[in-house]
């Protein structure tokens, strides 16, 4: 397993700290380790949480609770929680 330096979540501060709200599982109220290895970088931080939005947030072709599901059988199937 890699190791990969991330600043501990009850340590964040200013603009890293004003993130967590958005990164934050609400469920275990814990950062997940996917958003933790953003916590040097807040800008790439924020460029994920973009990113996940955009690809969730809606197309033409697929409702919400299909592009959910299907986010579900390919982290499934690759063995990820997340």
């Amino acid at each position: 397993m890699a190791w990969i330096e991330t600043i501990r979540e009850d340590e964040w501060e200013g603009p890293l700290g004003e993130m967590r709200a958005e990164v934050v599982d609400r469920d275990h109220d814990r950062v997940d380790n996917i958003m933790q290895v953003h916590s040097l970088n807040p800008r790439a931080m924020a460029a994920h949480v973009g990113l996940y939005g955009s690809a969730m947030a809606g197309t033409k072709t697929l409702r919400k609770v299909e592009r959910e599901l299907l986010a579900l059988v390919v982290s499934r199937y690759n063995d990820c929680h997340y």
